[in-house]
């Protein structure tokens, strides 16, 4: 079978499909045929160098994929032969076979297709962790999502949808029309530093109530800022560190640096009346069955409609240096995934 791996850290330039031996299931595992794999920013830090949860290189990427169940190991139901699935597995998403335990294994619905199914598992249970389960915005309130053209941005303002939530929104200044189409009350510029004020402009100089940050660093501050009293402030990335072929230690640490370790302290927090918290999905493996129930309520919206995941672009394994490249820099619309080359292509 064909796997995408990371053979150094380095540019999207370091990616290569190999051919490597099938995997077989273990006791309480099942082997799933890809249909499609995630691409998320987790991968991106991963290639550079920067995620520190990560397998040492070369390894495979990939948290999340969806395909057919092609085999089951030792004490699961042989009755899962065959059924479509998505499933979350701990690294080595890009490959045409993976095998993980049948626990963190979910049927897709039917009318869900594959691709679909593929771009719900890492996106809409961070996006679900955030807005349904940490800072649970109401609907007198507003929200502010940053990055929110991405992919945890797109699922997060369709939950501010079914829950009637205004929402605020930056992104880059070309991608500001199709989020005001999808009901984004303002859009700013993601780029722009100061954007506190303008925040307080659209909210009657109240501030938003929720703000979802995924950049680190500086902007940490610059979100703070832009809470109302009441506010909750949800950190759930690192994206600023990874920016352009330089990334890397360095930029790391430079965004480390920038982060306003003492601004943003208890005495703070108390006097503001306001409250920081974080997010990272990847630290959560511990906690099975608490985001199985979040991903089968996600399964149950997206069964009916209510939830629908953007698609931005579907790269075979042979182009993944291209889908990388396209999600680093920040030129998607939603979901970018992977999928095996076809048969007649390899």
């Amino acid at each position: 079978m064909r796997q995408v791996w990371m053979r150094r850290r380095g540019g999207p330039e370091v990616l290569e499909v190999r051919d490597v031996p099938e995997p077989m299931p273990a006791a309480g595992e099942v082997q799933i045929a890809v249909a499609a794999a995630g691409v998320n920013f987790a991968d991106i830090m991963m290639r550079r160098g920067l995620y520190p949860d990560a397998p040492g290189l070369p390894a495979v990427a990939g948290y999340e994929v969806s395909g057919v169940v092609d085999g089951v190991g030792p004490g699961v139901d042989p009755a899962l032969k065959g059924r479509r699935v998505l499933a979350m597995c701990n690294f080595g998403g890009y490959s045409e076979k993976v095998c993980v335990a049948a626990d963190m294994v979910h049927e897709v619905p039917d009318g869900l297709d594959l691709q679909a199914a593929a771009a719900l598992p890492v996106n809409y249970l961070t996006a679900w962790q955030m807005v349904r389960v940490m800072a649970r915005p109401r609907p007198d309130e507003t929200l502010l999502i940053h990055s929110a053209a991405g992919g945890v941005g797109q699922a997060v303002l369709q939950l501010c949808r079914l829950d009637g939530v205004r929402v605020l929104a930056t992104a880059s200044p070309g991608k500001h029309e199709a989020l005001r189409a999808q009901g984004v009350a303002a859009v700013f510029d993601s780029r722009r530093p100061g954007f506190a004020p303008l925040v307080r402009e659209a909210t009657g100089g109240r501030g938003a109530d929720v703000v979802l940050e995924p950049r680190h660093g500086r902007w940490i501050g610059e979100s703070y800022d832009a809470l109302a009293k009441g506010g909750r402030l949800v950190l759930f990335g690192f994206a600023a560190a990874a920016r352009g072929r330089r990334s890397g230690v360095l930029s790391a640490l430079a965004t480390l640096a920038r982060v306003p370790w003492l601004r943003i302290n208890p005495v703070r927090l108390m006097n503001d009346n306001r409250m920081v918290g974080g997010v990272n999905l990847g630290r959560m493996w511990d906690q099975g069955p608490r985001v199985a129930g979040w991903m089968r309520e996600i399964l149950a919206l997206a069964a009916d409609g209510r939830l629908a995941p953007v698609i931005d672009g579907v790269f075979a394994f042979s182009e993944a240096a291209a889908a990388h490249e396209r999600l680093e820099k920040r030129l998607n619309v939603g979901k970018v995934l992977l999928v095996p080359d076809r048969k007649d292509r390899t």
